[in-house]
């Protein structure tokens, strides 16, 4: 089987050497040069490498939707219908979207692990002062800041993973960092679910801003120093071009169109599923809703396990079971049953973790220069994806119920199973193009 949706190599450990700046690119040693010094599963801080990157995973998801599971009530409480509570939701991923391109160029300058720790701090700052806004408005503006401060994570938490970590434990490695994702949204949901039916929505986003802090210091102790670094340059024509060259790169195009396209399924359903839950005929308290969210253990599993699933299906493969699995969840939700419908969500959560988690290891995979930026370039595309799919879910709900929301969903995979078909039929036609070698 070909080994990339859209045509990218079917290893990840098919990359030996590895620029990691724009400016100033270095090559990181391979088996074939010496002995390889970057971190390995059972290598000296590899596990202290994968549970800091783990907690910030955490850390960013349980930020980035700290108000998304409590949607209801905030919109009953300012008095606001669920389009416009959605946008709590939608300017923290759009203001993350916005700042992650330039977020990555400091990472470039500064170092990755700087930038991450900086941004963590900012955001769990504003995530502490989030409780006390006075209107929708206010709110809105405090979350739309802190998306920007958590920019500065996903693109960077990618590029010092390919440059720190063996080419053939990349996958695994960035599915770790994912699993950490899914367990943030997880966790941050459950817990602002039970702790809103008490306390309110306040004091369960607050409650959030200080898990995030603990977080945040465990990071900044257990990551281990970059060996790899190479510091480059904020020079403004050197981005531009390195920019340039990735949106010129159709398979990369393809990838963040990809990763736009899955989260624009999730960010729509999980924005509108409360609403739907708290609703006849199913009429669930907020804490039960909250506790859905367990769900998102699947993701966890899925992502971690996206090495595998590439190893034996090939990235082209594993982006259709994706797709497969993500639309059979779409139509199973559609049932009256709340069974059935938890099903749905199981199966949309797998399917778009482990899509995700394929889509942004072939970026790391596929650049070869301005790595920093190529994840920027895909986290961007991904967060846009979130913010349109969080507004145009609600949107559809209000007129069309969740039937509505689901329509969204499936012409959301349907572009990523015509994107996948694309790509592997240029990648055959470009092997065509190859001459055979002479013998």
């Amino acid at each position: 089987m070909p080994s990339a949706s859209t045509g990218a190599p079917v290893t990840a450990g098919a990359a030996a050497s590895v620029p990691v700046t724009v400016s100033a690119p270095t090559t990181v040693p391979t088996a074939a040069d010496g002995a390889d010094s970057r971190m390995a599963p059972g290598g000296p801080g590899y596990r202290r490498m994968s549970f800091a990157l783990f907690l910030a995973g955490v850390a960013t998801f349980a930020l980035l939707y700290s108000t998304q599971a409590l949607l209801p009530l905030i919109s009953s409480d300012f008095a606001v219908s669920a389009s416009r509570a959605s946008w709590t939701v939608s300017a923290a991923t759009g203001g993350l979207a916005l700042f992650v391109l330039p977020m990555s160029a400091l990472s470039e300058r500064f170092g990755r692990r700087t930038v991450m720790t900086a941004s963590l701090a900012v955001a769990v700052t504003v995530g502490l002062l989030v409780p006390f806004a006075p209107s929708i408005g206010a709110l809105v503006v405090l979350r739309a800041v802190q998306g920007a401060a958590l920019a500065g994570l996903p693109a960077s938490a990618t590029a010092y993973l390919a440059e720190e970590v063996r080419p053939k434990a990349l996958i695994t490695a960035i599915g770790l960092f994912v699993a950490g994702n899914s367990v943030g949204g997880m966790s941050g949901r459950i817990i602002t679910g039970w702790v809103a039916q008490e306390w309110g929505w306040r004091v369960a986003v607050g409650t959030i801003g200080l898990i995030a802090v603990g977080c945040a210091v465990a990071f900044r102790v257990l990551l281990p120093a970059p060996r790899h670094f190479a510091r480059g340059s904020l020079r403004p024509r050197v981005l531009a071009r390195t920019v340039r060259d990735h949106l010129a790169n159709p398979l990369l195009c393809r990838l963040y169109a990809i990763g736009a396209l899955f989260m624009m399924v999730f960010g729509g359903v999980y924005t509108v599923i409360g609403y739907r839950l708290g609703e006849a005929p199913f009429s669930l308290p907020q804490g039960i809703v909250g506790s859905v969210f367990l769900v998102y253990l699947v993701g966890t599993v899925s992502a971690s396990t996206a090495g595998r699933l590439a190893g034996r299906l090939g990235r082209r493969g594993s982006l259709y079971l994706a797709g497969a699995t993500t639309t059979a969840g779409l139509l199973l939700s559609l049932a009256g049953s709340l069974a059935l419908v938890l099903l749905g969500l199981v199966l949309i959560t797998a399917g778009f973790f482990a899509g995700h988690a394929v889509a942004s290891s072939s970026v790391s995979h596929t650049a070869k220069t301005g790595r920093a930026q190529a994840s920027a370039l895909y986290q961007s595309a991904y967060y846009i994806g979130s913010s349109a799919g969080s507004t145009l879910g609600a949107v559809a709900f209000h007129a069309g119920g969740w039937a509505g929301t689901v329509a969204m969903g499936l012409f959301a995979v349907l572009g990523v199973v015509s994107i996948t078909l694309f790509g592997s039929r240029a990648a055959r036609t470009a092997a065509r193009r190859v001459p055979a070698p002479a013998h």
